[in-house]
C-alpha cells in the first residue's frame, strides 16, 4: 500500500548561549539533529577498517569533476568538534601581555611556547608540528569567520558546512547539494572508486542533501562486505511499487547497491597497503591511519573527512584542551610522515576547521565560552613555504559583545581550495559556493592542471545548480555565448511534467525560479532537464 507523507518543517533558529540552561538545550538539540539526520532513507551500515568506522559519498557531478581533473590531488578537512580555542593553539605573542591578562589561570606560560616567529608560537605540547613548520609544509590562517558570528553549536556548524550566509537557513552542505543533483544514468555508470570517504563524525551538513539525510554510504566489515560485494545479489530498483513510497525504497536499493559495489574496492585498497610509522591509539589518529593506508593502497577518492571531538571547553580547559591539540598535531605529523614514505605527501593538502572559537577572556570555571574568530592551519608540501596568512587577532578590538573579530571568510578558504588545488575552474567555484570569493593568493596554492576541457557537471559544460528554497526551486546556471535555452521537468519514468522555459538568452550567469507545488506536482523524485544549444545536463531532486 502506498501512501504520500508530508514532510514536517522545523524552524531551526540559532541560538546564542546566555546561560547554562541554553547551553544545555543547544547540546540536545544538535545530538538529536545529528542522530535524525542519520536515521535518513540514505543510511547504510558501517564499515570498520582497524578500529574507525568509514563511509564513501554516493556519486556526484562535483566528485566527477574532481576525478575528471588533469590532478591526483587529495584535500582532508580535519574537523575540530565543539568549537576549538585558537588562542590557546596560536599564541599571540605580539600582545602575550593582554592576552595573560584575559586568561589568567589558562594562559600558556611564555617559557612553554615554542615560537614559529616573533608574533606567533604554539605551545610545547604541539611541538610535533616543529618539523612541518621547518620544512615549510604549514600555514596558519589568522581570525577566520564569517559576518554576524551564531554561537549555536548545531547552526554555526550547518554554516560552515553548507557555505551560507548567517541568515540563510540552508539544509544542504556544500557538497550535498551536489549529491542528489547525481546524473541520471549513474546506475548504468558508476565511479569504480567511491569518489569521497568521510570517517568517523557522523551528522555534519557538509554530506547532507536538501531533505536533511545523509547522502553517504556506511558500510561495516570489509572483509564481510568484500564477500557481499563479490557472491552478493544487487537489488533490484525497478520491481517496487509505482508510488512515492515506490520511489523512495528504489532509492534505498541503490545506496545499498553502491554500498556493496565499493565495499570490494576499499577493503582491497586498505589491504593492499600498510601503515610505516606506528600511530598512537586515539580517536584522530585511528582514522588518519585508515586515510594514510586508503591512499597507499591506490584508492582515488579525493575527499576526505576526519574529525576529533571534545574541544567544547567551558570548564577545566587546561586538563583538556592541551591533551586534544596534542592529539590534533601528533596525529598530523605521523600522517605525513607515513605518505611521505610513499612519497603521497605531495599530492595531499590538510585544512583544520571548527564551528567557531572561544572568548577573548577565561570564565569562572577555568575555562572559555563560545566565541567567534580563530585561526585554521593548513598542513601539506604543495604549501611550498610556511608562514601566516591575514591579520593576528586585535585583542583590543572586539565585537559588540566583546568576542574578536573576523578578518577572513571561512569560505573564501574554500573558495581558494576550489580552484588553487583541486584544479576547478572559477565559474564552477562560484556555482558551488553560491557566490564569488576573493581568493587567498598568500596561500601559495597553485594548479598547473586547470584545463578547458573538463566538463564538472553531467556531460555538458554548461555549469548547472539546482537549489531547494523552502517550497521553492531555484536554477542557476551560466551559458558561455548566447544560444536557445529549454527547461523541463519530468518524473522518473520519464514522463514530461512541466515546461519552465523555451527561450533565447545572452551569455552570463542565468538564473530562474519555480514553484512544484503551485505547477500543481505531486511529492516525489523529478528530473531537471536543462538544454542549451547542443549542451545537455540534467538533475534531480525531492518535491515533498
Amino acid at each position: 500500500m502506498c501512501d504520500h507523507h508530508k514532510k514536517e518543517s522545523h524552524h531551526r533558529p540559532g541560538t546564542t548561549l546566555k546561560n547554562e540552561k541554553a547551553h544545555r538545550k543547544d547540546h540536545l538539540n544538535w545530538s538529536r539533529r545529528s542522530f535524525m539526520r542519520n536515521l535518513g532513507i540514505v543510511g547504510g551500515v558501517s564499515l570498520f577498517l582497524g578500529k574507525t568506522s568509514v563511509s564513501a559519498l554516493a556519486n556526484n557531478p562535483l566528485i566527477k569533476a574532481l576525478n575528471n581533473a588533469d590532478s591526483d590531488r587529495i584535500l582532508i578537512l580535519i574537523r575540530l568538534k565543539g568549537g576549538n580555542d585558537g588562542l590557546n593553539m596560536i599564541i599571540p605573542l605580539f600582545d602575550y601581555g593582554t592576552y595573560q591578562q584575559l586568561r589568567p589561570s589558562i594562559h600558556i606560560p611564555e617559557n612553554q611556547v615554542i615560537k614559529l616567529n616573533d608574533a606567533f608560537g604554539i605551545p610545547s605540547y604541539m611541538s610535533s608540528l616543529e618539523n612541518l613548520w621547518n620544512e615549510g609544509q604549514m600555514k596558519v590562517i589568522n581570525s577566520v569567520g564569517y559576518p554576524d558570528q551564531n554561537l549555536s553549536h548545531f547552526r554555526s556548524s550547518d554554516i560552515w558546512a553548507s557555505a551560507s550566509d548567517s541568515n540563510t537557513l540552508d539544509t544542504s552542505g556544500w557538497l550535498g547539494r551536489y549529491l542528489e543533483q547525481e546524473l541520471p544514468d549513474f546506475l548504468e555508470n558508476p565511479p569504480e572508486h567511491p569518489p569521497a570517504v568521510q570517517i568517523g563524525g557522523t551528522g555534519n551538513l557538509v554530506f547532507n542533501n536538501s531533505g536533511m539525510n545523509n547522502m553517504s554510504m556506511i558500510v561495516n566489515d570489509p572483509e564481510q562486505l568484500a564477500q557481499i560485494a563479490q557472491n552478493g545479489q544487487l537489488y533490484d530498483v525497478n520491481d517496487v511499487p509505482d508510488c512515492y513510497r515506490g520511489e523512495q525504497v528504489a532509492y534505498l536499493r541503490t545506496v545499498a547497491n553502491s554500498t556493496f559495489r565499493y565495499a570490494g574496492v576499499i577493503s582491497e585498497t586498505y589491504n593492499g597497503a600498510q601503515n610505516d610509522v606506528e600511530y598512537n591509539n586515539n580517536q584522530l589518529e585511528n582514522q588518519l591511519s585508515v586515510v594514510a593506508r586508503l591512499i597507499k593502497g591506490g584508492l582515488s577518492s579525493k575527499l576526505y573527512m576526519v574529525s576529533l571531538d571534545g574541544f567544547d571547553t567551558h570548564a577545566a580547559q587546561n586538563q583538556i584542551h592541551p591533551y586534544l591539540l596534542n592529539v590534533l598535531s601528533t596525529g598530523i605529523a605521523h600522517f605525513f610522515e607515513d605518505l611521505k614514505k610513499s612519497d603521497d605527501d605531495k599530492r595531499v593538502l590538510a585544512t583544520t576547521f571548527s564551528e567557531f572559537g572561544r572568548r577573548i577572556e577565561q570564565n569562572a570555571s577555568q575555562g572559555t565560552d563560545h566565541g567567534a574568530a580563530a585561526p585554521v592551519m593548513m598542513f601539506g608540501p604543495g604549501l611550498e613555504e610556511n608562514g601566516f596568512v591575514g591579520d593576528g587577532p586585535n585583542l583590543n578590538d572586539l565585537d559588540n559583545i566583546g568576542n574578536l573579530k573576523f578578518n577572513i571568510d571561512f569560505r573564501q578558504i574554500y573558495a581558494t581550495i576550489l580552484e588553487n588545488w583541486l584544479c576547478i575552474e572559477k565559474s564552477m567555484v562560484d556555482l558551488i559556493m553560491g557566490q564569488s570569493f576573493d581568493n587567498l593568493t598568500s596561500l601559495g596554492l597553485q594548479c598547473s592542471s586547470i584545463t578547458s576541457t573538463n566538463q564538472p557537471l553531467g556531460r555538458a559544460n554548461i555549469p548547472f545548480r539546482l537549489i531547494s528554497i523552502g517550497e521553492q526551486m531555484k536554477i542557476q546556471y551560466e551559458l558561455p555565448e548566447a544560444m536557445k535555452v529549454n527547461i523541463q521537468l519530468y518524473n522518473l519514468s520519464g514522463q514530461l511534467v512541466g515546461k519552465l522555459l523555451d527561450a533565447y538568452q545572452y551569455s552570463g550567469k542565468q538564473e530562474l525560479i519555480f514553484h512544484p507545488k503551485k505547477m500543481n506536482i505531486i511529492p516525489g523524485q523529478y528530473v531537471c532537464a536543462l538544454q542549451a544549444g547542443s549542451n545537455r545536463t540534467s538533475r534531480r531532486f525531492n518535491h515533498f
